[in-house]
């Protein structure tokens, strides 16, 4: 009789100690969930705004007589361009010239950057969050390269690597703009192709 009260208590012990490992797992596995679900939302962030740069640049390439049009918006996104340009350029009936047509597609690209397809009851649910758009290239609108840098606000801090000045110091990105990501892509366009 004497081993069976050494033995009724040891269990005891065993499930405190189980119970003890199981808890510690269960906060890991809730751990790695938290960094799994930002590491996706950046992910589809960088996708929105690598899909925005190269639709901006299709609507460029096939309007190469307007590109000094694109270059003189130093920075579209936040709903900077709040009125949709008249003519619409969205219907067949609109007649647009290239400069209309220009204007019009950097409002639509804001619309996407700024996610104004999507609502919900706070206004605005997609696009990119705190999104800066900027163009550069040659002046004047010629034969070079041109890049499209797309700055946005991330969710954990890191070192700024200030390759570009798109968006820096506007506040959306932290004092030292340590929550801004970027995205630059470039290309060549010649208007006489």
């Amino acid at each position: 009789m004497l081993n069976n009260r050494f033995q009724s208590g040891f269990t005891m012990i065993e499930t405190l100690v189980t119970t003890v490992i199981f808890s510690v797992g269960l906060i890991g596995v809730a751990g790695m969930q938290t960094v799994s679900k930002r590491a996706n939302y950046e992910a589809l962030q960088r996708t929105t705004a690598s899909q925005i740069a190269y639709g901006l640049f299709e609507d460029m390439r096939a309007n190469p007589d307007s590109l000094a049009i694109y270059l003189a918006r130093a920075e579209i996104g936040g709903g900077q361009i709040t009125a949709e340009p008249v003519p619409s350029c969205d219907s067949v009936a609109s007649v647009c010239d290239s400069d209309q047509l220009a204007t019009h597609s950097l409002w639509d690209w804001e619309q996407a950057l700024d996610g104004a397809a999507e609502t919900n009851a706070n206004g605005s649910g997609g696009g990119i969050n705190f999104p800066t758009l900027c163009v550069t290239g040659p002046a004047g609108g010629i034969a070079g390269v041109y890049t499209i840098t797309i700055a946005w606000r991330g969710t954990v801090e890191l070192t700024d690597p200030g390759i570009n000045n798109c968006g820096a110091g506007s506040g959306n990105y932290g004092t030292n703009d340590e929550y801004r990501r970027m995205l630059q892509i470039s290309t060549f366009i010649d208007p006489d192709i």
